[in-house]
């Protein structure tokens, strides 16, 4: 029978990794297709659910149904955020790529039979499996040729890198700024704002993620681990018109540094008067990831126009029309190997990502780089 990967968070608060037996999923409906999945990356937000929070280093090799498992302890602290996962085996994966081996009878599931597709999963379906059934309208069809490494990450980076663009775009203005922005995601947005020219602020947290994105042709770079920071935020949103920045961080000081910096730089507009409310300008902050955990912090000096929001790419991409969905996704397809490429530095398959190394190996793979779990049963 197919495996699929199941993560488990007991309630004695240890999770648990292991593989289980799932039945031959066949269409359920018209519009349904069975995806023999070959290759899905581990983004992050995947990592997130499949890692639960656990202590990897107390994580232990195990078996389970004779297979390879892994157990690992979940800080007490940590579950309280957890308790409505606890006792529940969950799928885990966002996206992923493989070959169509089976469809229902509407025109656009027949059309995908035989092809090799990327797959985003819905919500609890999960793509770490060997098999999945999805709607055909989750899939892109990969062009002639493309791998399923080259397709696995088709969806989750390129939709936000793409959705952050298009709410640029909506909301008015000509420049963003992104934090983490050595990261694959960020990576591929500095290649999108260079070809649709936007300009892009890149905040790093290190020298060498400084230079890395400066070889790449960031005109834009500021690192805040550099002693002025704050000042050359506030210059570089001045020279750029910032107004608007994607945060990876979430918790903490950055969001507040953010909004008070674009403030600081509206500031020194020539011209402009003392106003106790501060600019009239609108600032805005989205936090799309929570790279630290803590709670966020505000401080005085933002002026009264400003906010702080969620942006997550599964609301924006669930939101659009259908046509421009298509459009997005036959621009990712045209742009699979150059804008929307991504890199991978592992490669695990099912048994050999269930160990503990290969496990913290993949929670703390370098800035930019990727793991790639291997699912075919075929091992191809």
């Amino acid at each position: 029978m197919p495996l699929e990967l199941r993560t488990l968070i007991g309630p004695d608060g240890s999770l648990q990794l292991s593989q289980a037996e799932v039945p031959q999923p066949r269409p359920a409906a018209a519009d349904e297709v069975v995806v023999r999945v070959e290759a899905a990356p581990i983004n992050p937000s995947d990592l997130a659910l499949l890692l639960g929070g656990a202590d990897l280093g107390q994580a232990q090799a195990a078996r389970v149904q004779d297979r390879p498992a892994v157990v690992a302890p979940v800080p007490p602290e940590r579950l309280a955020g957890l308790a409505a996962r606890i006792g529940q085996p969950l799928s885990a994966g966002n996206e992923g790529a493989g070959t169509v081996v089976a469809a229902g009878s509407a025109p656009e599931a027949q059309a995908l039979l035989g092809r090799r597709v990327a797959v985003l999963a819905l919500p609890g379906q999960g793509i770490y499996a060997q098999y999945r059934a999805v709607a055909a309208s989750q899939c892109l069809a990969l062009p002639p040729g493309a791998s399923a490494a080259q397709g696995a990450a088709a969806f989750v980076n390129p939709l936000t890198a793409l959705g952050m663009v298009e709410t640029a775009r909506r909301e008015g203005h000509t420049a963003l700024a992104l934090t983490a922005a050595a990261s694959s995601l960020g990576q591929m947005l500095l290649r999108l704002c260079q070809g649709d020219g936007l300009e892009l602020v890149c905040i790093v947290r290190r020298p060498e993620q400084a230079a890395l994105l400066r070889a790449q042709g960031a005109r834009h770079v500021v690192d805040s681990s550099a002693p002025d920071f704050a000042a050359r935020l506030v210059d570089t949103f001045a020279a750029t018109g910032t107004r608007l920045a994607f945060d990876a961080t979430g918790g903490g000081a950055m969001p507040g540094q953010l909004i008070q910096a674009m403030e600081a730089a509206l500031l020194r507009q020539p011209g402009r008067g003392y106003d106790r409310y501060g600019s009239q300008i609108h600032k805005q902050v989205y936090i799309y990831g929570y790279l630290e955990r803590g709670p966020t912090a505000l401080p005085p000096g933002l002026g009264m126009a400003w906010g702080v929001n969620g942006w997550l790419v599964f609301s924006f991409w669930r939101a659009l029309p259908p046509e421009r969905r298509a459009a997005l996704q036959a621009r990712i397809a045209a742009e699979l190997t150059t804008t929307f490429a991504t890199r991978y530095e592992r490669e695990w398959t099912l048994d050999e990502l269930l160990t503990p190394e290969a496990l913290r190996a993949c929670a703390q793979m370098a800035t930019g780089r990727k793991c790639l779990l291997r699912l075919a049963p075929d091992g191809s």
